[in-house]
Protein backbone atom coordinates (compact mmCIF):
# COMPACT_ATOMS: atom_id res chain seq x y z
CA UNK A 1 0.00 0.00 0.00
CA UNK A 2 1.39 3.40 -0.98
CA UNK A 3 0.94 6.66 0.89
CA UNK A 4 1.73 10.31 0.23
CA UNK A 5 5.23 11.17 1.42
CA UNK A 6 7.63 14.07 0.99
CA UNK A 7 11.40 13.87 0.93
CA UNK A 8 13.93 16.69 1.03
CA UNK A 9 17.33 15.85 -0.43
CA UNK A 10 20.35 18.13 -0.77
CA UNK A 11 22.59 19.00 -3.65
CA UNK A 12 26.31 18.45 -3.22
CA UNK A 13 29.51 20.00 -4.49
CA UNK A 14 32.24 17.62 -5.59
CA UNK A 15 35.78 18.35 -4.42
CA UNK A 16 37.05 15.43 -6.50
CA UNK A 17 34.96 15.32 -9.66
CA UNK A 18 33.04 12.62 -11.51
CA UNK A 19 33.57 13.22 -15.24
CA UNK A 20 33.35 10.33 -17.67
CA UNK A 21 31.61 6.96 -17.31
CA UNK A 22 33.06 3.50 -17.70
CA UNK A 23 29.48 2.18 -18.04
CA UNK A 24 27.02 4.84 -19.18
CA UNK A 25 23.93 2.66 -18.90
CA UNK A 26 24.68 1.71 -15.28
CA UNK A 27 26.08 5.18 -14.49
CA UNK A 28 29.42 3.90 -13.24
CA UNK A 29 32.33 6.36 -13.35
CA UNK A 30 35.96 5.89 -14.33
CA UNK A 31 37.09 7.27 -10.99
CA UNK A 32 35.80 7.78 -7.44
CA UNK A 33 34.56 11.25 -6.51
CA UNK A 34 34.35 12.99 -3.14
CA UNK A 35 31.79 15.66 -2.32
CA UNK A 36 30.47 17.92 0.39
CA UNK A 37 26.74 17.55 0.97
CA UNK A 38 25.04 20.95 1.08
CA UNK A 39 22.46 22.27 3.52
CA UNK A 40 20.40 24.99 1.79
CA UNK A 41 20.37 23.89 -1.86
CA UNK A 42 17.72 21.17 -1.74
CA UNK A 43 14.95 19.49 -3.72
CA UNK A 44 11.57 18.81 -2.10
CA UNK A 45 9.60 15.99 -3.71
CA UNK A 46 6.14 14.64 -2.88
CA UNK A 47 5.02 11.23 -4.17
CA UNK A 48 1.78 9.28 -3.95
CA UNK A 49 0.36 6.27 -5.76
CA UNK A 50 -2.49 6.98 -8.20
CA UNK A 51 -5.01 4.84 -10.07
CA UNK A 52 -4.25 6.47 -13.43
CA UNK A 53 -2.51 4.38 -16.11
CA UNK A 54 0.28 6.96 -16.43
CA UNK A 55 2.58 8.74 -14.00
CA UNK A 56 1.87 12.44 -13.44
CA UNK A 57 4.86 14.78 -13.05
CA UNK A 58 4.46 18.31 -11.68
CA UNK A 59 7.03 21.04 -11.04
CA UNK A 60 6.93 24.25 -9.06
CA UNK A 61 9.39 26.91 -10.21
CA UNK A 62 10.33 30.07 -8.30
CA UNK A 63 7.52 29.80 -5.77
CA UNK A 64 4.75 29.65 -8.39
CA UNK A 65 1.97 27.11 -8.65
CA UNK A 66 2.50 23.49 -9.59
CA UNK A 67 2.58 22.98 -13.35
CA UNK A 68 2.95 19.93 -15.59
CA UNK A 69 6.64 19.28 -16.17
CA UNK A 70 8.18 19.57 -19.62
CA UNK A 71 8.25 16.42 -21.76
CA UNK A 72 12.02 16.04 -21.29
CA UNK A 73 11.84 16.48 -17.52
CA UNK A 74 8.87 14.10 -17.27
CA UNK A 75 10.69 11.48 -19.33
CA UNK A 76 13.63 11.52 -16.92
CA UNK A 77 11.37 11.15 -13.90
CA UNK A 78 9.35 8.33 -15.48
CA UNK A 79 12.52 6.51 -16.45
CA UNK A 80 13.69 6.66 -12.84
CA UNK A 81 10.25 5.51 -11.63
CA UNK A 82 10.56 2.50 -13.95
CA UNK A 83 13.86 1.55 -12.28
CA UNK A 84 12.30 1.94 -8.85
CA UNK A 85 9.23 -0.12 -9.82
CA UNK A 86 11.48 -2.87 -11.15
CA UNK A 87 13.51 -2.90 -7.92
CA UNK A 88 10.37 -2.98 -5.76
CA UNK A 89 8.49 -5.48 -7.91
CA UNK A 90 5.42 -3.24 -8.19
CA UNK A 91 3.37 -1.69 -11.00
CA UNK A 92 2.14 1.40 -9.12
CA UNK A 93 1.80 4.66 -11.00
CA UNK A 94 2.67 7.83 -9.14
CA UNK A 95 1.89 11.49 -8.91
CA UNK A 96 5.19 13.30 -8.41
CA UNK A 97 5.62 16.97 -7.54
CA UNK A 98 8.99 18.61 -7.04
CA UNK A 99 10.60 21.98 -6.44
CA UNK A 100 14.14 23.26 -5.91
CA UNK A 101 15.45 25.95 -3.60
CA UNK A 102 18.07 26.87 -6.23
CA UNK A 103 18.32 27.17 -10.04
CA UNK A 104 17.71 23.98 -12.06
CA UNK A 105 19.89 22.80 -14.92
CA UNK A 106 22.53 25.48 -14.30
CA UNK A 107 25.40 23.25 -13.22
CA UNK A 108 24.56 23.13 -9.51
CA UNK A 109 23.69 19.41 -9.24
CA UNK A 110 19.92 19.85 -9.25
CA UNK A 111 19.61 16.38 -10.81
CA UNK A 112 21.53 14.94 -7.84
CA UNK A 113 19.17 16.38 -5.25
CA UNK A 114 16.07 15.83 -7.37
CA UNK A 115 16.64 12.17 -8.16
CA UNK A 116 17.84 11.41 -4.64
CA UNK A 117 14.64 12.94 -3.27
CA UNK A 118 12.53 10.98 -5.77
CA UNK A 119 14.16 7.67 -4.88
CA UNK A 120 13.78 8.22 -1.14
CA UNK A 121 10.17 9.39 -1.48
CA UNK A 122 9.10 6.41 -3.60
CA UNK A 123 10.78 3.93 -1.26
CA UNK A 124 9.02 5.53 1.72
CA UNK A 125 5.68 5.66 -0.12
CA UNK A 126 5.96 1.90 -0.67
CA UNK A 127 6.71 1.38 3.05
CA UNK A 128 10.10 -0.15 2.31
CA UNK A 129 13.14 0.17 4.54
CA UNK A 130 16.56 0.25 2.92
CA UNK A 131 20.19 0.84 3.85
CA UNK A 132 22.07 3.98 2.90
CA UNK A 133 24.07 1.93 0.38
CA UNK A 134 20.90 0.69 -1.33
CA UNK A 135 19.49 4.23 -1.39
CA UNK A 136 22.71 5.36 -3.06
CA UNK A 137 22.47 2.70 -5.77
CA UNK A 138 18.78 3.42 -6.41
CA UNK A 139 19.46 7.15 -6.72
CA UNK A 140 22.36 6.49 -9.12
CA UNK A 141 20.14 4.40 -11.39
CA UNK A 142 18.36 7.62 -12.37
CA UNK A 143 21.34 8.33 -14.62
CA UNK A 144 22.66 11.03 -12.29
CA UNK A 145 25.83 9.68 -10.72
CA UNK A 146 26.00 12.62 -8.32
CA UNK A 147 22.63 11.53 -6.89
CA UNK A 148 24.46 8.56 -5.36
CA UNK A 149 26.20 11.02 -3.03
CA UNK A 150 23.14 13.15 -2.20
CA UNK A 151 21.48 10.43 -0.10
CA UNK A 152 24.11 10.94 2.62
CA UNK A 153 25.28 13.88 4.71
CA UNK A 154 28.71 15.26 5.44
CA UNK A 155 31.60 14.33 3.16
CA UNK A 156 30.80 11.47 0.79
CA UNK A 157 32.88 9.29 -1.54
CA UNK A 158 31.38 7.48 -4.54
CA UNK A 159 31.81 4.73 -5.47
CA UNK A 160 33.49 3.28 -2.43
CA UNK A 161 35.81 0.29 -2.73
CA UNK A 162 34.05 -2.98 -2.05
CA UNK A 163 30.55 -1.69 -2.86
CA UNK A 164 28.35 -2.34 -5.87
CA UNK A 165 28.44 1.25 -7.03
CA UNK A 166 27.32 2.75 -3.71
CA UNK A 167 28.63 5.82 -1.93
CA UNK A 168 29.88 5.92 1.64
CA UNK A 169 30.11 8.75 4.16
CA UNK A 170 33.79 9.52 4.74
CA UNK A 171 33.22 12.12 7.47
CA UNK A 172 30.06 13.43 9.19
CA UNK A 173 28.86 17.00 8.72
CA UNK A 174 29.97 18.04 12.20
CA UNK A 175 33.56 17.00 11.51
CA UNK A 176 34.36 20.30 9.73
CA UNK A 177 31.95 23.20 9.31
CA UNK A 178 33.03 24.34 5.86
CA UNK A 179 30.89 26.92 4.09
CA UNK A 180 29.97 27.21 0.41
CA UNK A 181 29.19 30.70 -0.85
CA UNK A 182 27.78 30.19 -4.35
CA UNK A 183 28.25 33.00 -6.86
CA UNK A 184 25.25 32.86 -9.21
CA UNK A 185 26.44 34.01 -12.62
CA UNK A 186 24.05 32.28 -15.02
CA UNK A 187 20.69 30.68 -14.17
CA UNK A 188 19.83 29.54 -17.70
CA UNK A 189 19.81 25.85 -18.46
CA UNK A 190 23.18 24.82 -19.85
CA UNK A 191 23.27 23.96 -23.55
CA UNK A 192 25.29 20.75 -23.08
CA UNK A 193 24.07 18.40 -20.35
CA UNK A 194 26.42 16.69 -17.93
CA UNK A 195 25.38 13.34 -19.39
CA UNK A 196 26.48 14.48 -22.85
CA UNK A 197 29.72 15.76 -21.33
CA UNK A 198 30.43 12.39 -19.72
CA UNK A 199 30.10 10.73 -23.12
CA UNK A 200 32.69 13.08 -24.63
CA UNK A 201 35.20 13.02 -21.78
CA UNK A 202 37.38 10.28 -23.27
CA UNK A 203 37.86 12.26 -26.47
CA UNK A 204 40.03 14.78 -24.60
CA UNK A 205 43.81 14.20 -24.79
CA UNK A 206 43.98 15.19 -21.11
CA UNK A 207 41.51 12.55 -19.91
CA UNK A 208 44.05 9.76 -19.34
CA UNK A 209 46.65 11.99 -17.62
CA UNK A 210 43.97 13.15 -15.18
CA UNK A 211 42.99 9.56 -14.44
CA UNK A 212 46.62 8.81 -13.58
CA UNK A 213 46.79 11.74 -11.15
CA UNK A 214 43.44 11.19 -9.45
CA UNK A 215 44.26 8.41 -6.94
CA UNK A 216 46.93 10.55 -5.29
CA UNK A 217 44.75 13.69 -5.40
CA UNK A 218 41.79 11.83 -3.88
CA UNK A 219 43.99 10.56 -1.06
CA UNK A 220 45.30 14.09 -0.46
CA UNK A 221 41.83 15.64 -0.39
CA UNK A 222 40.50 12.96 1.95
CA UNK A 223 43.47 13.44 4.26
CA UNK A 224 43.10 17.24 4.20
CA UNK A 225 39.47 16.93 5.23
CA UNK A 226 40.31 14.52 8.01
CA UNK A 227 42.97 16.86 9.42
CA UNK A 228 40.93 20.01 8.71
CA UNK A 229 43.88 21.48 6.87
CA UNK A 230 42.49 24.24 4.65
CA UNK A 231 45.87 25.42 3.33
CA UNK A 232 46.49 21.92 1.99
CA UNK A 233 42.92 21.42 0.72
CA UNK A 234 42.48 24.68 -1.22
CA UNK A 235 44.97 24.21 -4.10
CA UNK A 236 43.87 20.59 -4.57
CA UNK A 237 40.22 21.62 -4.93
CA UNK A 238 41.07 24.32 -7.47
CA UNK A 239 43.38 22.06 -9.48
CA UNK A 240 40.63 19.46 -9.70
CA UNK A 241 38.01 21.98 -10.83
CA UNK A 242 40.28 23.35 -13.55
CA UNK A 243 41.12 19.82 -14.73
CA UNK A 244 37.44 18.98 -15.25
CA UNK A 245 36.85 22.08 -17.35
CA UNK A 246 40.14 21.58 -19.21
CA UNK A 247 38.86 18.17 -20.30
CA UNK A 248 35.45 19.59 -21.25
CA UNK A 249 37.06 22.38 -23.29
CA UNK A 250 39.37 19.95 -25.07
CA UNK A 251 36.73 17.31 -25.83
CA UNK A 252 35.72 16.75 -29.44
CA UNK A 253 33.60 18.78 -29.93
CA UNK A 254 34.66 21.13 -27.12
CA UNK A 255 32.29 22.13 -24.33
CA UNK A 256 32.54 25.58 -22.77
CA UNK A 257 30.68 25.88 -19.46
CA UNK A 258 32.55 28.93 -18.17
CA UNK A 259 31.38 32.48 -18.81
CA UNK A 260 33.53 35.63 -18.63
CA UNK A 261 32.13 36.21 -15.14
CA UNK A 262 33.49 32.82 -14.05
CA UNK A 263 37.04 34.02 -14.58
CA UNK A 264 36.35 37.25 -12.72
CA UNK A 265 35.18 35.34 -9.64
CA UNK A 266 38.11 32.90 -9.85
CA UNK A 267 40.53 35.83 -9.94
CA UNK A 268 38.82 37.40 -6.91
CA UNK A 269 39.06 34.15 -4.93
CA UNK A 270 42.73 33.71 -5.79
CA UNK A 271 43.49 37.28 -4.69
CA UNK A 272 41.63 36.77 -1.42
CA UNK A 273 43.61 33.61 -0.66
CA UNK A 274 46.87 35.35 -1.44
CA UNK A 275 45.75 38.00 1.05
CA UNK A 276 45.43 35.39 3.79
CA UNK A 277 41.71 34.52 3.57
CA UNK A 278 40.89 30.78 3.88
CA UNK A 279 39.02 30.40 0.61
CA UNK A 280 39.09 28.39 -2.62
CA UNK A 281 36.85 27.95 -5.65
CA UNK A 282 35.35 25.05 -7.54
CA UNK A 283 32.75 24.57 -10.27
CA UNK A 284 30.70 21.68 -11.51
CA UNK A 285 29.56 21.50 -15.14
CA UNK A 286 28.33 25.08 -15.30
CA UNK A 287 29.36 28.72 -15.04
CA UNK A 288 28.46 29.28 -11.38
CA UNK A 289 31.27 29.26 -8.83
CA UNK A 290 31.22 27.54 -5.44
CA UNK A 291 33.47 29.45 -3.08
CA UNK A 292 34.50 27.09 -0.29
CA UNK A 293 35.67 28.78 2.90
CA UNK A 294 35.88 28.56 6.67
CA UNK A 295 33.13 30.13 8.83
CA UNK A 296 35.48 32.97 9.76
CA UNK A 297 35.92 33.88 6.08
CA UNK A 298 32.27 33.61 5.01
CA UNK A 299 31.19 37.24 5.47
CA UNK A 300 34.28 38.56 3.71
CA UNK A 301 33.48 36.31 0.75
CA UNK A 302 29.82 37.38 0.66
CA UNK A 303 30.74 41.07 0.78
CA UNK A 304 33.38 40.69 -1.94
CA UNK A 305 30.99 38.87 -4.27
CA UNK A 306 28.07 41.24 -3.61
CA UNK A 307 29.91 44.20 -5.11
CA UNK A 308 30.78 42.43 -8.38
CA UNK A 309 28.30 43.54 -11.08
CA UNK A 310 28.75 40.18 -12.84
CA UNK A 311 27.29 38.30 -9.85
CA UNK A 312 23.50 37.96 -10.12
CA UNK A 313 23.13 36.70 -6.58
CA UNK A 314 24.77 34.79 -3.76
CA UNK A 315 23.61 31.63 -1.97
CA UNK A 316 25.11 31.09 1.48
CA UNK A 317 25.37 27.35 2.04
CA UNK A 318 27.53 24.89 3.92
CA UNK A 319 28.04 21.26 4.79
CA UNK A 320 24.75 19.55 5.69
CA UNK A 321 23.56 16.40 7.42
CA UNK A 322 21.70 14.89 4.46
CA UNK A 323 18.12 14.05 3.40
CA UNK A 324 15.05 14.09 5.63
CA UNK A 325 11.36 13.27 5.42
CA UNK A 326 8.91 16.08 6.19
CA UNK A 327 5.14 16.52 6.67
CA UNK A 328 4.85 19.40 4.20
CA UNK A 329 3.57 17.92 0.92
CA UNK A 330 3.53 19.92 -2.30
CA UNK A 331 -0.05 18.85 -3.07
Amino acid sequence: MSRKVTAVAPSNIALIKYWGTSDLERTLPFNPSLSMTLRECVSRTTVESIADPKDEVLVRVAGGSLQPASPAFSAGVRNHLDHLRSWAGVKDRFRVATENSFPMGAGMASSASGFAALALAVVAALDREISAATASVLARESGSGSAARSVMGGYVEWPSAGTEGAAVQVLPADHWDLRDVIAILDTTEKSVSSRAGHKLAETSPYFKPRQQQLPERLTEVRSSLQSRDFARLAPLVEEEAIDLHLIAMSSRPPIFYWRPATLIVLELVRAMRQGGVEVCATMDAGANVHVICTPEAEMAVVEALDVLPEVEGVIRDGVGSGPRMIDEPLF
